[in-house]
């Protein structure tokens, strides 16, 4: 059955599908901003979730459930914006259903039977594709519809920036929720995980390097040779100099919430038969940076280095 952008009340007024989101963190607050400027009425569950993320939720407009039942038993759409690691946890949560993974620190809690999802399922996640079809079977096994997504860009402000990639048989739907607003979202294929697919080619690449640039910059910084590298490369690489201290700007304070991203890709580069060192190695280098937003100047370059090399050493 189409999702239903519209329908009517008793009383013969119209309203618009309402949608869950899990959660408002910079991204989903910034995805569930497009909804609400759309007319939709967006829902969140603050049970277990930090003040920052009710501030963003409170400054986006969104509505609070309280709980996940209680924001499943409403949402006729569900998107899930969520570290990747909890993307299992969270697609349990939702439909009740019962796994091996452990509760994550702050995260929803079970849906009870009476408020078993029965709508759509976006996982918008940075997963691999295996990951999102195993998402895929837990909702699909508890009677909900399921869409694969990824999102590449950063937190949709202004248009033209940020791509949110969806597959699925009813990967359409979604796609029109988000039609005018600042989130472009793309139907790529009519198979689950394909989506997921990309985000992971991409991300490869995009934080791939950045691990790679960070891991380059600490070594050169512990062998005296930094001056050295950095002329060079204004002679014969002049965008790398910049390049690296954007890379640290980015991963500071939260650069470790890229480990598990890094993981995903490596499962996803051994699913395909190749070889998956690389982006094992990147996932160690952002482990080695702090848990903890990133204060005035532990972005700089010296700060990561210090950062990467500090955990380096022998204790």
């Amino acid at each position: 059955m189409a999702i239903r952008q519209w329908s009517a009340t008793p009383g013969g007024h119209v309203r618009k599908v309402t949608i869950g989101l899990l959660h408002p963190g910079e991204m989903g607050s910034a995805v569930g901003a497009c909804l609400t400027r759309q007319g939709f009425g967006v829902l969140w569950a603050s049970d277990g979730r930090s003040r920052a993320s009710a501030g963003r939720a409170a400054a986006t407009g969104l509505r609070d459930a309280g709980t996940v039942a209680g924001l499943a038993g409403q949402a006729g759409v569900i998107l899930s914006i969520c570290p990747p690691q909890a993307a299992l946890a969270v697609a349990r949560s939702v439909t009740g259903t019962p796994g091996p993974d452990q509760p994550v620190p702050g995260g929803p809690r079970p849906a009870g039977p009476a408020h078993r999802f029965s709508g759509v399922y976006v996982d918008a996640n940075a997963v691999s594709p295996a990951t999102a079809r195993e998402v895929a079977r837990i909702v699909e096994a508890s009677g909900a519809g399921y869409v694969d997504g990824g999102i590449i860009g950063p937190p949709p402000i202004s248009a033209g920036e940020t791509r949110l990639y969806l597959s699925g048989p009813r990967a359409g739907e979604i796609a029109g929720l988000f039609a005018g607003t600042a989130l472009d979202a793309r139907v790529i294929s009519d198979r689950p995980g394909q989506a997921s697919a990309l985000k992971m080619a991409y991300a490869a690449w995009t934080k791939g390097t950045a691990a790679l640039l960070l891991a380059i910059r600490a070594l050169a910084r512990a062998e005296d040779v930094e001056a050295a590298l950095l002329a060079e490369w204004q002679q014969s690489q002049p965008a790398l100099p910049a390049r690296s201290e954007a890379a640290a700007s980015s991963a500071a304070g939260k650069g470790w919430r890229w480990a598990a991203e890094m993981e995903e890709i490596a499962a996803t580069m051994a699913a395909a038969s190749l070889p998956d060192g690389f982006h094992r190695s990147a996932a160690q280098i952002f482990t080695r940076l702090p848990r903890t937003p990133a204060a005035a100047g532990e972005g700089s370059l010296a700060a990561v280095t210090d950062a990467l090399l500090a955990t380096g050493q022998p204790g």
